[in-house]
């Protein structure tokens, strides 16, 4: 599958990290695009968020180009407004660009001083690099605990043209989206203009990462964003594009999910029967984020009794006795009571990587009057890992 036109990549190390690796990734459009973003909704908000929020009203939804370092929040410092204003102004001059078109990101410590200046003596080799073919390379500069990059991509065909949606993402520990992500940025060389992709990116993110946890801690730094620059030519419908987008955002965030820190399965959790898609959210949220189903995925422990427990406390009104619980396929809870299975069977079940948790009301697929809301959310076991990488997480 081919990359989008138009844009390119660039990375180097500018010596934001203690190791020697990728720290600074630059993306930037051939001709300036049409951009929509989300990003946290944390009350505390890292600069660089503040600074893209910023230069999304100053261009009225344009931009030219992505700046993006690891190792450093740039979050809770006497300097960050200005750092994140100097580096965004430094790229725009090396690009040519108005500074507003230029978008400033950042992930990792918080609390810690950043040097702007190893950005700027950086940018001159960085932007002499800029390539079509660097996008998996930037993806990997962006990546903080993540064993693995993480992309996806999809095409659109229509009328003898195609259109190509090309996404990254990092993230593996912080992670509980709500209207926000871990940084995602994603590249289009379709045809859209600023009211369908905004619209795309909110219903496609709410279905995604925004369905999407691993620990239930939000980030300062959260962003996501979708740039279109029309370079292919092709217009898709308003419905053709979304479907693509959404499955790339899908791909991303269960990426994340199964690189979760110190994860070792992915763990799938379908919600129906609920009065309404809402409803199926809080109750999957509420099961993803249960350190005891988490933990109890992590040990293949079928207790559906912690599944049962975390729907209850949802804020979701619904009757017990009407309640179905799958693992794996396997029916363990039937009308809120246990089911008869094999549970050394289901506990080899549980050891594969994996996992899928079913929480059906009304007694299961298929029961006249049956409620239509239903979600889909996507976490992790929680494992010894976990605390191992994040007890030593700024040394």
């Amino acid at each position: 599958m081919s990359m989008p036109l138009g844009f390119r990549y660039a990375t180097t190390y500018a010596g934001i990290r203690k190791i020697a690796k990728d720290d600074v990734a630059l993306i930037v459009s051939d001709k300036p695009a049409v951009v929509a973003a989300v990003f946290t909704t944390n009350r505390v908000a890292a600069a660089p968020v503040e600074l893209a929020r910023k230069h999304l009203r100053m261009s009225k939804g344009k931009a030219s180009a992505i700046l993006v370092n690891a190792g450093n929040a740039n979050c809770a410092t006497r300097t960050g407004a200005r750092v994140a204003l100097d580096t965004v102004r430094a790229t725009a001059q090396a690009l040519g660009v108005k500074p507003e078109r230029v978008l400033p990101a950042s992930t990792g410590v918080i609390g810690v001083e950043m040097d702007g200046s190893l950005i700027e003596k950086a940018l001159p080799g960085l932007v002499a690099a800029l390539h079509h073919s660097h996008f998996h390379a930037a993806a990997a500069a962006i990546m903080t605990t993540d064993t693995v990059p993480k992309t996806a991509q999809a095409e659109i065909s229509m009328r003898g043209k195609v259109a190509r949606i090309a996404g990254m993402t990092k993230g593996a520990g912080m992670i509980h989206p709500s209207m926000a992500t871990t940084l995602c940025f994603v590249v289009t060389d379709a045809l859209v203009d600023a009211s369908t992709l905004r619209a795309a990116l909110k219903r496609a993110a709410g279905v995604s990462f925004n369905r999407l946890s691993v620990d239930g801690d939000m980030s300062t730094n959260d962003t996501i964003a979708v740039l279109a620059n029309g370079a292919s030519g092709a217009r898709p419908s308003a419905k053709a594009f979304e479907t693509a987008l959404t499955g790339v955002l899908e791909s991303l965030a269960m990426q994340i999910a199964r690189d979760g820190e110190g994860a070792r399965k992915l763990i799938t959790i379908d919600v129906e029967g609920a009065r309404n898609e809402a409803d199926a959210a809080k109750i999957a949220r509420s099961i993803a984020n249960s350190p005891l189903v988490k933990t109890a995925i992590a040990g293949s422990d079928p207790n559906w009794g912690r599944v049962l427990c975390a729907a209850g406390y949802a804020g979701v009104a619904f009757d017990p006795r009407k309640a179905d619980i799958d693992m794996q396929g396997i029916p363990v809870c039937r009308a809120g009571l246990a089911a008869d299975f094999e549970e050394d069977e289901l506990k080899a079940r549980l050891d594969e990587r994996d996992c899928h948790i079913r929480f059906s009301l009304r007694g299961g697929r298929g029961t006249p009057g049956r409620a239509s809301g239903r979600a889909r959310f996507w976490t992790c076991d929680l494992t010894e890992d976990y605390i191992r990488i994040n007890a030593s997480y700024r040394t």
